[in-house]
């Protein structure tokens, strides 16, 4: 056995997970808000059990490093030296990287350069492989993608429509994000329809404070809604989601906008469910006032308007598809978000059983015995896949030696 720290860091909070590999037993989940550096919030999770543990710390103390202090506290760790391998979550790997991969000093070089593709995360990502190094020098670290499982899209579905010297140059196109997620699902639903995922075409909905879609052909990745950036494709919870670039030149014209810093920075954090909504970047929040605010209504039925969308658009290009699959946030636990985007796809054979759709009960079907496709609500675990991903190049590195 080997113990295996996962570790998925984001621009404001961090979630690390140990796990007991090749058992995939969860030993405990550790989730840090940062957000506010003069009060940082720290929660243990052991396994199984309710939170068991939560303080307030100073943002001086890097969150891998009080993550090590508790499960030393805890006897989950006996000494730091218990761990084989850290996984870290990267969300863009752009064209270098199509696969998970052990860290070295020239690799970091390469994630340094790739660091435009994704300024909200790639930083972020990079500062937590620079601390666990620093703590645990003699212990293996892997990266791995958000964007490799999206390396399979044809060049068809990458490419924008742009002269192709931009692509050859600059290499300007699709890269889609949360890979880890819908790869991770999509094993999940061959499970419970217990079939092969090579022989299944599927949609998975990762639907969260960042919202994605993909088409899921023989277990790989045929399209997805994300571009270049996360910013594109669905409307997230602040972020703006597809909208036409003449729309941003005609408002950056009339000064809405000082600059393309300040353009980024609206699409990314004051726009979606918020901007439209002008209530909450939460969508619980924004579903408690539908009945007596015509925003609140407008910002949720655009939100599944557009989700609905990219089903379609995937349903043809799959030439149907066996399940569609909600996860995320959103995805696992928002049965009104779910019950609104079935019904608009009754013209698709698709049905479902609402009563089955208020259940929690995760992972679920709620599909009727005839609709046309599959109904799934299956809970993500990307640090379970980043854990995979790492005892496996863990074990072959060993195995090499």
């Amino acid at each position: 056995m080997k113990k295996i720290l996962s570790v998925n860091s984001g621009s404001s909070s961090i979630k690390i997970s140990l796990f007991e590999m090749p058992a995939e037993k969860c030993l405990a989940k550790v989730l840090i808000d940062y957000s506010n550096q003069q009060k940082c919030k720290a929660t243990l999770t052991l396994a199984d059990q309710e939170e068991v543990f939560i303080d307030h710390f100073s943002g001086k103390l890097h969150p891998i490093a009080l993550t090590l202090q508790l499960l030393i506290k805890y006897r989950l760790l006996k000494s730091s030296q218990e761990i084989s391998g850290v996984g870290h979550r990267i969300v863009a790997g752009g064209e270098v990287f199509t696969k998970s991969t052990e860290i070295t000093s020239a690799m970091m070089e390469q994630l340094q350069d790739l660091t435009e593709l994704a300024p909200l995360h790639n930083p972020a990502n990079i500062a937590g492989i620079r601390e666990a190094s620093k703590l645990l020098p003699n212990c293996r670290q892997v990266a791995v993608f958000d964007t490799s499982f999206h390396t399979s899209l044809p060049p068809e579905n990458y490419l924008y429509a742009l002269p192709l010297e931009y692509y050859r140059k600059y290499k300007v196109r699709k890269y889609g994000a949360h890979g880890t997620s819908h790869r991770y699902v999509a094993q999940q639903a061959a499970k419970m329809l217990q079939r092969p995922v090579a022989d299944l075409k599927l949609i998975t909905l990762h639907l969260g404070s960042g919202a994605s879609a993909a088409a899921i052909k023989n277990g790989c990745s045929l399209d997805t809604s994300m571009g270049f950036s996360p910013v594109s494709g669905l409307m997230m919870s602040t972020r703006s989601g597809d909208i036409d670039p003449s729309a941003l030149a005609f408002l950056l014209d009339h000064g809405a906008f000082q600059n393309i810093d300040e353009c980024l920075e609206v699409l990314n954090h004051h726009s979606g469910i918020l901007g439209v909504s002008e209530i909450s970047r939460d969508m619980r929040e924004v579903q408690r006032q539908l009945s007596t605010n015509q925003q609140a209504a407008l910002a949720v039925k655009m939100f599944v308007k557009r989700i609905c969308d990219y089903i379609g658009a995937y349903w043809l290009e799959l030439g149907g598809a066996d399940a569609i699959i909600f996860t995320g946030g959103i995805g696992e636990n928002d049965c009104l978000i779910r019950d609104m985007i079935c019904r608009r796809l009754e013209c698709l054979g698709i049905s479902f059983r609402p009563c089955y759709n208020q259940t929690h009960q995760l992972p679920f079907d709620f599909s009727n015995t005839d609709s046309s496709a599959h109904l799934l609500a299956i809970p993500t675990n990307e640090e379970l896949m980043i854990a995979r991903d790492t005892f496996a190049l863990v074990a072959k590195s060993a195995v090499e030696e």
